[in-house]
């Protein structure tokens, strides 16, 4: 399978796993899973045809393990625009965390902190070399600290997807860190 085609259907199951499982005629159960070959029906009755093999290609080789199999069926690890509960106990997260932006987003980040935006929660990373890929997606990256330990402290719930990333409501401006330190 060529890396244009991977791209594809990775595209393809993240729109539909995370955002649009009604536009293909798809129902998630309450944690976001589906049956594999009702993805692959449904998918092919929408004119976009992909064998299983392809769908366990682009599971293995995804370098951030956005999908995850268990048995027949499949869902996205995270990132839901639609509800669902991944069922992820709360964690204690590591001191600080980071997130990845671009310059024009600092300014409502300053007054309002982070927000989930669309989706269910705040997506930060465990390192600043994650964070920076996250940020480059929409330009040229600025990377963010997150008092990740003061948050929890203060009872801000924290928790981690099987992809490793982590997973908050909301980080209030105060816990930012805009400078180089961390």
């Amino acid at each position: 399978m060529d890396e244009q085609r991977t791209v594809k259907v990775s595209k393809y199951l993240s729109r539909h796993l995370r955002h649009q499982p009604g536009r293909i005629g798809l129902t998630l159960d309450e944690a976001g899973w589906v049956g594999i070959e009702a993805l692959i029906a449904a998918a092919a009755g929408h004119r976009f045809r992909f064998t299983r093999d392809e769908l366990d290609h682009v599971v293995a080789t995804n370098d951030k393990r956005r999908f995850e199999i268990r048995g027949e069926r499949i869902r996205a690890s995270q990132g839901h625009s639609v509800d669902v509960d991944l069922g992820l106990p709360p964690a204690t997260p590591p001191p600080y965390l980071f997130h990845g932006t671009v310059g024009r987003a600092l300014d409502a980040i300053r007054a309002e902190g982070l927000r989930p935006m669309n989706r269910h929660d705040v997506h930060l990373s465990p390192d600043r070399e994650t964070a920076t890929r996250v940020g480059a997606r929409r330009g040229r990256p600025v990377v963010l600290a997150v008092d990740a330990a003061a948050m929890h402290r203060d009872g801000h719930v924290f928790r981690v997807s099987a992809n490793g990333v982590w997973l908050t409501q909301a980080v209030p401006p105060q816990y930012l860190r805009f400078g180089s330190g961390h």
